[in-house]
C-alpha cells in the first residue's frame, strides 16, 4: 500500500506520470498472503494523518481519501487501516491522546464513515472480494493502460461465477470509482 499511498498523494493532474505505482503490484501480488497495510506506520512521527496527505482542500481531500479505500478494498489482499483512519481524522495518530470523535459532528468526516460502513457491507456481501484472495484468477485487468487519463478497469472474480455480481471495477483517480 506504499506505492498506492505515494500516488494518491499526488495532484490527480499528475497521477498519470505514476500510473505504474498501482500496476506494479500485480507482479509479486500471488506469491505471498498479502495484507494491504495503512497502518499506524503511516501516521505518526510526523508523516501526518492520511486525510492530512491527500492534495487539495477538504472537499478534495475526503474524495481522495475515499478513492484511496475504494481501491484498497477492490483488490487483493486482506484490508488493514488504522485508527481514526475509518472518519478521516486530520491530526496523525498520537499514542497518549484519545481519537477526535467529536469531528462525527462534520458531515465530510461522517460522510467517511457512512462510506466506510458501505465498503465494509459490500466486501462482506460480494464474495469475489474476498474468496480467492491469494488466487491469480480472483483478479482480472480489463485495462491498466489508460495513464493519460487514469483510469484502471478490473474485475474482481469468485470461485463460482454465479455467486459474484459480475460489477466491473473502474478506478478513476482523477474523479471516482465507479462500479458497472
Amino acid at each position: 500500500m506504499h506505492d498506492t499511498l505515494q500516488y494518491m498523494q499526488n495532484e490527480p493532474i499528475h497521477r498519470k506520470y505514476h500510473h505504474n505505482k498501482l500496476t506494479f503490484r500485480g507482479l509479486y501480488a500471488y506469491s505471498e498472503n498479502f495484507v494491504l497495510a495503512l497502518s499506524h506506520d503511516e501516521v505518526v512521527y510526523g508523516k501526518k494523518s492520511l486525510l492530512s496527505k491527500m492534495p487539495g482542500d477538504d472537499w478534495q481531500k475526503f474524495a481522495n481519501l475515499r478513492l484511496l479505500y475504494g481501491y484498497m478494498y477492490t483488490i487483493t489482499g486482506k484490508k488493514l487501516i488504522f485508527m481514526g483512519g475509518e472518519f478521516g481524522q486530520f491530526n496523525e495518530w498520537y499514542h497518549e491522546a484519545s481519537l477526535d470523535w467529536h469531528l462525527l459532528n462534520n458531515p465530510l468526516n461522517h460522510g467517511m464513515q457512512n462510506w466506510m460502513k458501505d465498503l465494509n457491507k459490500v466486501y462482506k456481501e460480494e464474495v469475489a472480494l474476498y474468496e480467492l484472495d491469494k488466487d491469480g484468477h480472483s483478479f482480472e485487468w480489463i485495462d491498466c493502460t489508460d495513464y493519460e487519463q487514469s483510469i484502471f478497469t478490473y474485475m474482481r472474480n469468485a470461485r463460482d461465477p454465479k455467486k459474484q455480481s459480475g460489477r466491473r471495477m473502474q478506478l478513476h483517480t482523477c474523479a471516482k470509482t465507479q462500479t458497472t
